[in-house]
């Protein structure tokens, strides 16, 4: 479907003396920039439609629409007018600074349609707001989250035919902001393009939820305090592959990354992860790690914590943000207290787990942590309740502000 063409011509490097003056314009006396205007938006319909795939064909990330949003930005004059152009190539210089220096962030989102047709992004503010702060921590340029949702909203309106219409199925978003500037220099880019491409995709567990298996090791890492773990940065993602591919091997669906000596419980994967237990005062708690700048602040992690301190606090019920180890869910697994557990992101929205495979940290004993299911089950009771919840919402069943009405577009 690439239709390989110009989007994007970056110009040759600068003198030196010019890059200095680019340079120079993140200092406080930078001059007004221009903002992202929705008014000025600009629509160039392909010629060459794509064929829409069968719902049940759909491979996560191997469709994509017929057009892009795309917006530039360039120190020296801010954000230039918003472009929905047809689905194409980037042409970019070799020396463009995020092939050398990693300046990419990226969010993951989703349109959803309801039962009456209409079109409905979910939290669409969330993923700005962090793609945002994670766009300033690598020092790209900072924008309006509200004009971003608002452009989204209407490049969503021009792909409604590629929003599935089956229950289950959505359009995959991926936002993403990369530096252009071509130079080997290390420093702020002088240039950087926003764009959004999309992708219909069907229901993560086409038959049903299926638990995973997962392996907790000490050899690797995937964040630290001071580091960049809290933020949706594509350089985050490559060193997660070998470990992954590590556990493959050995029959494992993904890693259970821990933090320290300690072994502290961080993500699961690329999602962040909730345990659910009695806790040893004997109360039932539903436990995540807290937002220490090691985790990142997912969206769905946001969702099932609000909805998790709606509902299931009236039944006893207690929702803590706070650091606990993987020993303490061994301990808990030994002693009957550990009830389930299940991983959190965009994709899955839920992940359940069955086991743990721990190699026992520093100086301890190689071991499984069997997380326990009803037979012929593949998810405990409050994984299957948050993501019928969940789907409520995206969905438009219940009303809330986290469903945001895309309306349809105007020609």
């Amino acid at each position: 479907m690439l239709r390989p063409s110009t989007l994007l011509r970056a110009a040759r490097p600068q003198t030196a003396a010019r890059f200095a003056t680019a340079a120079r314009l993140y200092s406080s006396q930078a001059p007004q920039l221009a903002e992202v205007d929705v008014s000025k938006l600009v629509i160039q319909r392909t010629q060459t439609p794509g064929q829409l795939k069968k719902e049940e064909e759909l491979v996560f990330g191997r469709t994509f629409t017929d057009h892009m949003l795309a917006i530039e930005w360039t120190a020296g004059k801010g954000w230039s007018a918003p472009r929905i152009t047809p689905y194409q190539a980037l042409s970019l210089d070799p020396a463009t600074c995020v092939f050398h220096y990693g300046f990419s962030c990226f969010e993951g989102m989703k349109a959803y349609r309801t039962s009456s047709g209409e079109l409905r992004l979910f939290r669409p503010e969330k993923n700005m707001d962090r793609l945002s702060t994670s766009s300033a921590r690598i020092a790209l340029p900072p924008f309006d989250p509200k004009a971003m949702v608002e452009c989204i909203s209407r490049f969503v309106a021009l792909e409604e035919k590629f929003v599935p219409k089956k229950r289950g199925y959505s359009l995959y978003l991926r936002p993403t902001m990369i530096g252009t500037q071509p130079t080997l220099g290390v420093g702020p880019p002088g240039s950087a393009l926003f764009f959004v491409i999309a992708s219909p995709v069907g229901p993560y567990y086409p038959s049903g939820f299926k638990a995973v298996s997962l392996e907790a090791t000490s050899k690797f890492v995937r964040a630290w305090p001071g580091g960049t773990g809290d933020k949706k940065l594509g350089g985050n993602y490559a060193p997660c592959i070998v470990p992954q591919q590590e556990a493959a091997k050995r029959g494992f669906q993904q890693n259970l990354w821990l933090f320290g000596e300690e072994g502290y419980v961080t993500e699961v994967g690329t999602m962040n992860l909730f345990t659910c237990w009695i806790n040893k005062d004997g109360v039932k708690e539903i436990v995540t790690a807290p937002l220490d700048g090691t985790i990142l602040e997912g969206v769905t992690r946001d969702s099932i914590l609000a909805l998790a301190r709606e509902f299931l606090t009236k039944e006893g019920w207690i929702v803590s943000e706070r650091k606990y180890t993987i020993k303490e869910m061994a301990e808990a697994a030994d002693e009957g207290r550990l009830l389930e557990a299940f991983g959190a992101g965009t994709a899955a929205v839920v992940s359940p787990l069955r086991r743990i495979a721990w190699d026992g940290g520093v100086g301890g004993t190689q071991r499984d942590i069997n997380i326990p299911l009803q037979k012929g089950k593949e998810a405990g009771p409050i994984a299957e309740r948050i993501w019928k919840w969940m789907e409520e919402r995206q969905y438009g069943d219940v009303e809330t502000s986290w469903s945001v009405h895309v309306p349809p577009h105007q020609d």
